[in-house]
């Protein structure tokens, strides 16, 4: 891409996008051109192929905002972008637009069929040594000794380990964000992006995070990009030397956001306090973006579907999504599925109630004043009630059947993503005591329940710790580093006990992935008695039947209470073990076990 500047002090240091499309469903672009003193140039494109609709001037003069249209006669190639001072052409940009790659599998959606497995990359593989400090970012320094440091971790790790991924049974991969974070701090994680258009050279490039698609798409598996819509880093290049004072939600002093979501559906609340949940910033290094701000949602929206388009992206999982304004996102949806009607979408809602959650998913169940369009959240009340069924004394398993029998507010309760564990929450190994048997039945469990399973790196092979704080649940993970004296990524590094948990995860996942009535099956479960809970998966052709002993003490549990799950079926196999025998009378579950059974 060229630029020739015919004037001196005067230069063109960015235009985004990087580049576009022919033949997109909506025609219509922003470009955003950005140099020094550029804001009163006149500005002339091409007579065929783009149209020039509106220049759009705002308070900083290093800014140009570009409305153009994309014509039906548009053909790939090179347009020059001229701008004009008295007259006089003082700098040309060659814009690019490209044809769109047919052969590029992308926008496949992620449903419940699917396996999601959550990594971390900086913590899980270093395939690329040479990158793990770069020159001239705000953070140099690797530490692998520290939580707080970056440990070398990048796409060309994870692509090195995909088979292994494969092997376990997962089916698509969701990695924290991995574009530019030029933050001086805490880099790692990823959510407070620096540019929009560029992978963070620590972890790789645009080609290598095309590679890993490409990769994952030949395993039949499929890529989650982490989205943040709601803020970016401190020092974002747009943030540093900002187009207009309504870029971003600015206060007189740091305001942080309420944290309190009830803000947004109650019926009694103050626009005030509203504001301040929607429009505080989320930490005071991550500037809130004004959605109300057309030119921000133009620039928010076209920087992710240029990611879906450029890499082959099969689903958004969106961060901190009840912070966003609501009405935009419904919007931003709409232009999404308009260019790719089967690409999905689940919204992190780290909430405290069924309804709250509810409230945010698309389809005016319950009287939103706007739709989102969203499609799912992450449940976190099942992640809740999962703990609680494991750890309380008693009861535990009516936590479970209370919260699921609130599906009825959920547009399509499968399209909700359920967890043991992620990033920000503690490793439900250590949340039940690392006790086998529990971690054993949270995974059985997790495995057979609706919705889409997510599962967080290194959970099959016994990692363990509290977030308190965060880093702690980030370890890295044992193989994937040079130096590593074990590697874990091999039945021959792990131990015995991890083994163990690996082929108990690696069975169910399996399973489930040849078992259609583990993924969009009907769900059919009966009110827990003696903390035994009982549920059916089931379809016009398979039944599985899993039984939840949630209480310490072994259960003898008579069958011919659940004859409406059961119906003509004789047989069970329990697929954990292999075992097949005819339908008996009682089946004995030890205490914290899960039984997972296969009707015929």
């Amino acid at each position: 891409m060229l630029w020739i500047a015919f004037a001196q002090g005067q230069s063109i240091q960015r235009a985004e996008p990087l580049h576009w499309w022919v033949g997109m469903h909506n025609p219509e672009l922003q470009i955003v051109l950005y140099g020094s003193d550029i804001g009163d140039c006149e500005v002339k494109l091409p007579k065929t192929g783009i149209q020039l609709k509106k220049v759009h001037r705002v308070e900083n003069t290093n800014y140009l905002f570009l409305d153009v249209e994309i014509l039906d006669n548009a053909q790939a190639g090179t347009y020059p972008i001229a701008l004009y001072k008295n007259g006089k052409k003082v700098l040309t940009r060659d814009y690019v637009l490209k044809n769109r790659d047919k052969d590029l599998v992308k926008a496949q959606g992620v449903h419940a069929a699917d396996l999601i497995y959550l990594i971390m990359p900086d913590r899980f593989a270093n395939g690329d040594p040479d990158n793990d400090s770069v020159k001239g970012m705000r953070e140099t320094a690797v530490n692998r000794d520290s939580m707080y440091y970056r440990h070398g971790g990048d796409l060309q790790g994870i692509i090195n380990n995909l088979d292994y991924l494969e092997d376990l049974g997962v089916t698509a991969l969701w990695m924290t964000p991995v574009l530019t974070n030029d933050m001086p701090g805490y880099s790692y994680h990823g959510y407070a992006n620096t540019e929009n258009y560029e992978i963070d050279p620590r972890f790789g490039t645009v080609d290598t995070y095309r590679k890993l698609g490409k990769e994952l798409h030949k395993r039949n598996m499929k890529l989650v990009h982490d989205v943040v819509p709601n803020h970016v880093g401190l020092y974002h290049w747009a943030v540093i030397d900002r187009p207009s004072s309504d870029w971003l939600h600015e206060w007189d002093a740091f305001t942080q956001t309420t944290y309190k979501d009830q803000t947004m559906f109650d019926p009694y609340g103050t626009q005030a306090d509203k504001d301040l949940m929607e429009k505080g910033w989320f930490v005071e290094t991550m500037p809130d973006l004004n959605h109300q701000n057309e030119k921000m949602q133009k620039y928010i929206t076209q920087s992710h579907i240029w990611w879906i388009e450029e890499v082959g992206v099969d689903g958004f999982r969106i961060d901190t999504y009840p912070y966003n304004d609501l009405e935009f996102m419904g919007k931003w949806t709409d232009a999404i599925r308009a260019e790719f009607p089967d690409f999905s979408f689940f919204g992190e809602t780290w909430v405290h109630s069924v309804p709250n959650q509810a409230y945010f998913l698309g389809g005016q169940k319950l009287g939103q004043d706007v739709d989102t369009k969203l499609e799912g959240v992450t449940d976190f009340q099942l992640n809740y009630a999962i703990g609680d069924a494991l750890n309380l004394e008693k009861d535990g398993a009516n936590k479970l059947y209370s919260i699921v029998s609130g599906d009825y507010l959920y547009p399509n309760p499968l399209a909700n993503v359920i967890f043991l564990d992620n990033h920000d929450k503690d490793r439900f190994f250590s949340t039940v005591g690392e006790d086998i048997e529990k971690y054993k039945s949270a995974f059985s469990w997790l495995l057979t329940y609706r919705g889409i399973p997510q599962m967080y790196y290194g959970a099959e092979i016994l990692m363990k710790n509290f977030s308190r704080p965060d880093g702690l649940v980030r370890d890295d993970f044992k193989g994937g580093f040079p130096g590593d004296e074990v590697n874990k990524f091999t039945p021959e590094g792990r131990t015995e006990a991890e083994n163990d948990m690996f082929n108990h995860v690696r069975t169910l996942a399996q399973y489930r992935k040849k078992t259609a009535a583990l993924q969009d099956g009907k769900l059919l479960h009966y009110v827990p008695q003696n903390d035994v809970y009982v549920y059916f998966r089931y379809n016009d052709k398979e039944k599985v039947m899993v039984i939840m002993n949630c209480s310490k003490e072994q259960q003898d549990v008579a069958l011919a209470r659940f004859d409406e799950g059961i119906g003509q079926s004789n047989q069970m196999k329990n697929i954990l073990t292999g075992e097949s025998l005819d339908l008996p009378e009682s089946v004995a579950v030890k205490g914290k076990q899960t039984l997972v059974l296969e009707l015929k």
